[in-house]
């Protein structure tokens, strides 16, 4: 919004929207702190850990985010993404702790079944080592409700047992935004101080507070290839196969993580206030419009976070 122009009813009516959902993000990353001895935020460089590290920013003061930030790699992330996390994290003076699913592989923990298989379901297993290295109590992750059902399933505390799995049947109530954080030995858990923010939440927060992110969340040219419904871009990871055409087209991540398994989707948004009207307009979720690891029931979320995922 211009600086001379009179802010509208609608500007109002949003400004309190996204003050009340930063007041909650912030009220829970203070309880966090408050309630356990050894968390930590979970950070890609993508744009909801970077909404939660302003939050953090807020809460705490820079150079003062009392726990780490911890990332786990699968090898397959894109450049701009990583140097971003690590740019982001020294600049706001955040321990910053990455481990490796290529670590894994070498300890012999994690085993593709074929060198071209996604690494992204394996991350559980790296996640579950460092929990067990560095003794977290709670994990504090950028997941939203609105991103996909079992995402939506879940409560903004949710507790996993000895063996890191999440049970969808025995959660905890949250009634009157209290929280249970009791805790057996050996257990711990996933925090979701954004489950409430949607993805229009979240752009419409990046333009407000003009929260940097990697360049990849806006229009660029790339070579795409079409398959499924997807846009897959060609990379050495994801090359194009037998008979597909390579096209360069205007594109943009909505969402980023392992190039196997995350495709952009054509947009000629330059600004996060573009994104915001894209948004609106948008009948797909990111993650059912970007996700192939997603399509697939083998790869089911809902498996997935029971044996230990985000």
């Amino acid at each position: 919004m211009n600086a001379m122009t009179e802010p509208t009813h609608f500007d109002r009516l949003s400004n309190q929207h996204l003050d009340a959902l930063e007041e909650e993000t912030i009220f829970i990353l203070r309880e966090v702190a408050a309630a356990f001895e050894r968390p930590t935020l979970l950070f890609s460089g993508g744009k909801d850990s970077l909404v939660m590290l302003k939050c953090a920013e807020k809460a705490f003061g820079a150079g003062r985010i009392p726990y780490p930030l911890l990332m786990i790699d699968t090898g397959h992330n894109f450049h701009e993404v990583t140097d971003f996390r690590d740019f982001r994290a020294k600049e706001l003076g955040a321990e910053l702790i990455v481990r490796s699913v290529e670590d894994s592989m070498a300890r012999g923990t994690v085993r593709l079944a074929h060198p071209g298989e996604s690494r992204n379901v394996h991350q559980s297993v790296t996640l579950l080592e460092a929990i067990d290295e560095f003794r977290f109590d709670a994990l504090i992750g950028g997941a939203r409700r609105d991103e996909e059902k079992a995402r939506a399933k879940e409560r903004i505390f949710s507790h996993r047992d000895s063996f890191g799995q999440w049970q969808p049947k025995a959660q905890r109530p949250e009634l009157w935004t209290l929280f249970n954080t009791r805790l057996q030995p050996g257990e711990h858990f996933r925090v979701f101080p954004i489950s409430n923010w949607t993805e229009l939440d979240v752009w419409q927060y990046i333009e407000r507070e003009q929260i940097a992110l990697p360049s990849l969340y806006y229009t660029h040219k790339r070579d795409v290839v079409e398959r499924k419904g997807l846009l897959v871009p060609v990379t050495d990871l994801t090359s194009a196969k037998e008979g597909e055409t390579i096209e360069s087209r205007d594109v943009r991540f909505r969402t980023v993580g392992d190039i196997t398994c995350t495709c952009p989707v054509e947009s000629l948004a330059a600004t996060a206030a573009d994104i915001v009207i894209e948004t609106l307009a948008a009948d797909v979720s990111e993650r059912g419009a970007t996700r192939m690891d997603d399509k697939t029931s083998e790869a089911s979320m809902e498996k997935r976070k029971k044996d230990g995922y985000f």
